[in-house]
């Protein structure tokens, strides 16, 4: 097995892009890191290797550093982990379990200090002192105690709701079901559960003897025995743990507070909590690179996983201030070790169809190992990148797996091509429907015109508006769905509500696998998804560009279904207030607008719209509780040079206390904070009556 370095997958070609060719590639691999996700997360089953799957996530993190405007509402890297499991009771998690940047060169740790530095307003010379620990290979959790008690213990699941492993965990001998000494009146403690190579291989070797699941590595061992429904499969497993930080805090512990990770990693070590003892602080990039090369080289005699080395902000009030984006913190980051590569044969390649129409194409391979997986599918991206490495079926091809999910093919080996082999020719067709399928100019994919009239469109709409990020109906899997279309018992997601009603029951009674029980608890699981929230309405529709994040943030601008239907439908007119509001909103540019007003153009997408209205209650977005914060719910822009502290920092703040940060002023901005150097949009605000304060001004109001 070979070895390559993931910075260099990060920029390929990205610099070559256009702008409408990293929108498409945008939308494919958020839709392409999803589904590895779910694999990841869901099912402790892997399709890629961590390598792969890191390698896609760069390729998405630099087009979207190129292409800020396009950043979706579902990237990647605004979303956490996956959904719930069924089978487990959810758990909200009091603050949000968020995932890590990632570097994979040395330029990007020093790129992280500096961003440090830079939304810090600190000197460039300014030692900023991290933490430096192994990045365990395991399952995330996070044990929430009160007066020192194990109450109840999660799952990572999506970052907000995790899979209550209360049970699961107290089996676990290293977890303290209470704190040694003095403890607040609540913490939340988290870590990582992780299975030693050694318990592994004899957990294995028990495995094969019994004729039972072997596992693929200590990863997914130790996830797939916490997440069982049983406990005493959980208790008869060896797993461990490392404690590493915390999540909710109430209560301080009799006035003391740390101020440095490090602190707080002595105080875990005094409640009981086992710390990896090889974390250490560094207080330069020399110092940084120093340590992880020293972790690489003991990589190999170490008694557990590692995929890498964790940097953190030792000065938590630092942190503090950095705070987080959508999905990470900004004060740490992931300092990935670099992907792993197999060889294997190219068989075939499939075109698949999204429900956007886009054909995108999947090299199946004869299964190979890398890394401790099993790959047997890549992403071959879209046609250009298969004509620019010519690959074609019956190559012999490298793949690689970078962060334990998504497989890519990185080379052909032409020196072992076949005899009379052809270039791939990417049809020009639907290969579903036959309907044409167009490449419009400087788009990188290619898409089906044959819209809801494909049934693979249709299909996957319908997928998607089921699925557990969305409408989260059980019982409606893939097979289901395609059948239900095929004979004509759902066309669209409107359909679903209206079944029963049309004589489902006998219908579907009818068909092989449905009795009484099964159709009963389907209609039941439809029923109980009647009433939604607006956010996940919104996402539920499928709409291009349109992810989780960017449904939240057009919840929360409009509030209520009717508000921000009749805005959509409004702002088909590019010189409308509304549509002006509609690309107002951060992070909502131009191209998002597009394809939402685009989507409201259609009238059967208005159809399917109001007959949704008719069987659902909507209901509005309800913001979190932000106490008494004096701009909850406002428009806020700000302009001009920020003396106290940095953009980023101000605009990060004002969205903590529940802030509509807009980029530009209009009739409905409720405040503008205006700096030195302010220049059209202070004048805009002055010309339409809007607030105007100054930094300092801002900063009273806020209490600093």
């Amino acid at each position: 097995m070979t070895k390559a370095k993931a910075s260099k997958t990060k920029a390929d070609d990205v610099a070559d892009l256009t702008e409408k060719q990293a929108a498409a590639e945008l939308k494919r691999l958020a839709a392409e890191i999803k589904a590895h996700d779910d694999a990841y997360y869901q099912q402790d089953a892997p399709a890629v290797t961590d390598a792969a799957y890191d390698a896609l996530r760069a390729r998405n993190t630099a087009i979207e550093t190129r292409f800020p405007k396009l950043i979706r509402d579902d990237s990647p890297n605004r979303r956490v982990g996956a959904a719930v499991s069924s089978g487990f009771r959810k758990v909200t998690h009091a603050v949000p379990m968020l995932s890590l940047g990632n570097a994979f060169s040395d330029e990007d740790v020093t790129d992280f200090i500096d961003r440090i530095r830079r939304f810090l307003t600190l000197p460039d010379d300014a030692v900023v002192e991290v933490t430096a620990e192994p990045k365990i290979d395991g399952l995330s959790f996070s044990a929430r105690y009160e007066e020192g008690l194990l109450t109840v213990a999660a799952t990572r699941g999506d970052g907000a709701e995790g899979e209550d492993i209360t049970a699961n965990i107290k089996t676990i001998s290293a977890m303290p079901l209470k704190l040694k000494g003095k403890a607040p009146a609540l913490i939340e403690i988290r870590g990582e559960v992780y299975m030693t190579k050694g318990d592994f291989a004899k957990l294995n070797a028990t495995q094969a003897a019994k004729g039972a699941k072997v596992f693929a590595n200590p990863r997914n061992a130790a996830a797939g025995s916490l997440r069982q429904l049983d406990s005493k499969i959980t208790a008869s497993r060896p797993l461990k743990i490392f404690a590493y930080t915390w999540g909710a805090l109430e209560g301080p512990l009799e006035g003391k507070s740390w101020d440095t990770k490090m602190e707080f990693l002595e105080q875990l070590k005094a409640w009981g909590f086992p710390v990896n003892d090889r974390t250490k602080v560094c207080e330069s990039v020399p110092e940084m690179i120093a340590a992880y090369t020293k972790l690489g080289e003991d990589r190999a005699g170490l008694p557990y996983d590692i995929d890498g080395m964790v940097y953190a902000v030792n000065s938590l009030a630092w942190q503090r201030r950095l705070g987080f984006v959508s999905r990470a913190p900004r004060w740490a980051i992931a300092h990935k070790f670099s992907a792993e590569q197999a060889e294997t044969k190219l068989e075939r390649i499939e075109i698949q169809v999204g429900r956007t129409g886009a054909l995108t194409p999947v090299a199946h391979l004869t299964p190979v190992n890398v890394g401790g997986v099993m790959v047997g599918r890549a992403t071959l991206h879209n046609e250009d990148e298969i004509a620019r490495k010519d690959i074609r079926e019956g190559d012999t091809v490298i793949i690689q797996r970078a962060g334990d999910v998504i497989p890519q093919v990185v080379e052909v080996r032409t020196d072992k091509r076949p005899k009379g082999s052809h270039a791939f020719v990417f049809p020009d067709k639907c290969p579903v429907c036959k309907s044409q399928a167009v490449r419009e100019p400087d788009e990188v994919v290619r898409r089906c015109t044959g819209g809801l009239t494909c049934a693979a469109q249709a299909v996957e709409r319908i997928r998607h508006f089921v699925s557990r990020d969305a409408f989260d109906i059980e019982g409606l899997g893939e097979k289901h769905i395609e059948a239900f279309f095929s004979d004509g018992l759902v066309k669209n997601p409107a359909e679903l509500f209206t079944l029963q009603k049309r004589d489902g029951k006998t219908k579907l009674m009818e068909r092989e696998g449905w009795g009484e029980k099964s159709v009963d608890n389907l209609f039941l699981a439809i029923e109980h998804r009647r009433t939604v929230p607006l956010e996940r309405f919104i996402f539920a529709l499928g709409i291009r560009q349109v992810g989780q994040a960017t449904a939240r943030l057009l919840a929360h601008a409009y509030g209520t279904y009717d508000a921000w239907r009749d805005a959509m439908i409004a702002a088909k007119d590019e010189a409308s207030d509304a549509y002006r509001d509609l690309t107002n909103i951060e992070q909502i540019g131009p191209s998002v607008a597009t394809d939402v007003v685009a989507f409201f153009a259609e009238k059967h997408n208005r159809d399917i719209l109001t007959a949704l209205d008719k069987e659902l209650t909507i209901e509005p977005f309800v913001a979190p509780a932000l106490g008494d914060s004096p701009i909850a719910g406002k428009i806020v822009v700000f302009t001009g040079t920020l003396v106290a502290t940095s953009r980023s920092e101000a605009k990060a703040k004002a969205q903590s206390l529940g802030a509509k940060v807009a980029g530009s002023v209009s009739k409905k901005t409720d405040l503008v904070v205006a700096g030195p150097g302010a220049g059209s949009k202070l004048k805009e605000a002055e010309a339409l009556g809007v607030k105007v304060v100054t930094e300092e001004e801002y900063l009273a109001l806020i209490g600093g």
